[in-house]
């Protein structure tokens, strides 16, 4: 218990140094993987058994060469890749995000060491040292959110496409 209590003063700490941003940086990169791990459980668990039905109701069809049967043929798999690709837009915005919030960071930090130097003058770099660091930690963190985000979802963007096109190879049509 009492390693949980340093761990989250640890955590305060930082993002007290970080400034206020900081949070901004954390919620989004918690939303981030929060959505990246439902689309990665969905995937695993929720997307086969739902494959298996599509693929088991169009192996029941007798009429699979007509124009009406390629439609909706077409039509299953279109309602499947929506559903794989679902709230990949807003991960895909999120990893975006990241790194413009890491930017406002900067902002806010530089912002901090010119309002010290207006009030106390260049004479004290201790002062200064706080905005300094609320100009550069959440600009880390930021980049540091975003590249971790871009390894995965791009990895879950193949995945995706990789199920979809396996159940459209497995929708056979003469």
């Amino acid at each position: 218990m009492l390693y949980l209590i340093e761990l989250w003063e640890s955590v305060r700490g930082f993002m007290a140094t970080g400034g206020d941003v900081l949070w901004l940086v954390a919620i989004s990169l918690f939303l981030m993987w929060v959505l990246m791990l439902e689309r990665y459980l969905y995937l695993n668990f929720v997307f086969p058994k739902e494959r298996k039905a599509v693929v088991e109701k169009w192996h029941a069809r007798e009429d699979k060469t007509s124009w009406h049967a390629h439609r909706i043929r077409e039509a299953w798999l279109s309602q499947a890749k929506g559903q794989l690709t679902a709230r990949m837009g807003i991960i895909n915005a999120l990893v975006a995000i990241c790194p413009m919030l890491g930017l406002l960071g900067t902002v806010t930090g530089m912002i901090a060491v010119f309002e010290v130097m207006a009030v106390q003058g260049t004479g004290n770099p201790r002062l200064m040292a706080g905005g300094i660091s609320m100009a550069t930690i959440p600009t880390m963190s930021g980049m540091v959110a975003a590249l971790s985000g871009v390894f995965f979802s791009t990895r879950l963007n193949a995945k995706l496409k990789v199920s979809a096109e396996k159940l459209q190879d497995s929708l056979s049509h003469h």
